[in-house]
């Protein structure tokens, strides 16, 4: 991959001499979902992560790395960020917030850092895949490196 195509997130990463790979995938007609992404690329679903955005009551800001075929609980999420409620981002605040449009979010190099969490199961995998900042691109990432990278911790953080 070229100097001219990195993102936030690879440049991120090789600063801080991150081993990772990255997988470019094309884009069939309209948004994929994580599920299509990990089918595209062969990936096992409960390895491929994405990246969510929360917001609470007092307009601070969390980020949740949860498998794609997972919701995030929301009570959870609150419970580990140690508020009284958080919300789900609203999409025009994406963009200005992280740098990042949704279906690209990463969880590395965004704008400013915030509070993120990993969902507990990421440690049951060697690597697992996050986006890497764009769409069409995503990572394949030791789940301690990223949490290490991006000041993370694990929780449970979806639903039952």
């Amino acid at each position: 991959m070229s100097q001219k195509k990195k993102t936030n997130a690879l440049r991120m990463l090789d600063a801080k001499g991150i081993p990772y790979e990255s997988r470019e995938y094309g884009l069939q007609d309209g948004f994929t979902t994580g599920s299509d992404i990990a089918r595209m690329l062969g990936l096992d679903p409960d390895a491929v992560f994405k990246t969510l955005v929360t917001e609470s009551d007092k307009k601070e800001h969390f980020v949740c790395v949860i498998p794609v075929d997972s919701e995030l609980d929301l009570k959870k999420a609150a419970r580990h960020f140690g508020v009284k409620k958080i919300e789900m981002l609203p999409l025009k605040k994406l963009l200005p917030l992280t740098g990042y449009v949704h279906g690209g979010c990463s969880p590395l190099g965004m704008k400013k850092t915030f509070p993120t969490a990993i969902d507990e199961t990421a440690v049951l995998f060697d690597d697992i895949y996050v986006s890497g900042g764009r769409i069409g691109l995503q990572l394949k990432i030791r789940p301690r490196d990223l949490a290490e990278t991006t000041g993370a911790d694990f929780a449970a953080l979806t639903t039952s």
